[in-house]
């Protein structure tokens, strides 16, 4: 069982930078494509972005392509999500996964293992 655990979330202006990072407990983390998806406030869980087991493959929404890089240490069984130029409507509750796969998924139904969540909070 892989337990995941996000941080750096927080309260930004827009314009602004966090990074998000992803530990998993265990070194299965290595085997597994992983992914960052969000939950805005009244709305569904969307995908964010996703990257494969080796780190070789991305994927991403369309409306962060340019501004949020995904990347993952697995020496550090750990997980980021870079993201930049921050915009309110990024606002949301934000969860990383992973899927017991080489290959990734934009598909939250496909992931076997979710964090609790970081909320992340962009002003106008």
């Amino acid at each position: 069982q892989v337990q995941l655990a996000e941080s750096g979330g927080g309260l930004v202006q827009a314009g602004g930078s966090l990074r998000l990072s992803c530990a998993a407990s265990e070194r299965t983390f290595s085997n597994s494509a992983m992914g960052w998806f969000r939950q805005p406030p009244g709305k569904e869980r969307e995908f964010v972005a996703t990257i494969s087991r080796s780190g070789a493959s991305t994927a991403y929404e369309d409306s962060v392509k340019g501004r949020f890089t995904i990347s993952r240490d697995n020496a550090k069984n750990t997980g980021y999500l870079q993201m930049n130029s921050l915009k309110p409507e990024d606002t949301a509750v934000y969860y990383c996964a992973a899927r017991r796969s080489y290959y990734y998924s934009t598909k939250n139904n496909e992931y076997d293992y979710w964090g609790q969540g970081t909320q992340v909070t962009v002003s106008s």
